[in-house]
């Protein structure tokens, strides 16, 4: 069985900065693209960041340039997502997505096979 966990999410103030993980199980994905989204309360999903399987192509979103940073282990099977310069409207649920359809577009959420349940930030002023 499949399994991606995020975790690392928190409360943090306004200029601070949180490191997310996400550690997949059940298979590879060494040879996948990975990537993060988000959904803040009653919005739809966004991108933010991804990461093409060997790690040497990243991608972001306009609203995280410059302030996040996506990396990954292959040997832990695992994508991180540093968030530096956190803002207010950082604020959201934060999902690990995993292997990317082929052909498809890095940056939409029905690109992506596998899912995790979310790990929550909130960015306080």
């Amino acid at each position: 069985q499949v399994q991606l966990v995020e975790s690392g999410g928190g409360l943090v103030q306004a200029g601070g900065s949180l490191r997310l993980s996400c550690a997949a199980s059940g298979r590879s994905f060494s040879t996948d693209a990975m990537g993060w989204f988000r959904q803040a309360p009653g919005k739809e999903r966004e991108f933010v960041a991804a990461s093409s399987w060997k790690g040497v192509t990243t991608f972001y979103a306009d609203s995280v340039k410059g302030r996040f940073t996506i990396s990954r282990d292959n040997a832990k099977n695992t994508v991180y997502l540093q968030m530096n310069s956190l803002k207010p409207d950082d604020t959201a649920v934060y999902y690990c997505a995993a292997a990317r359809k082929s052909g498809s577009s890095y940056v939409l959420p029905s690109s992506y096979l596998y899912w995790g349940q979310g790990t929550r930030v909130t960015v306080s002023s």
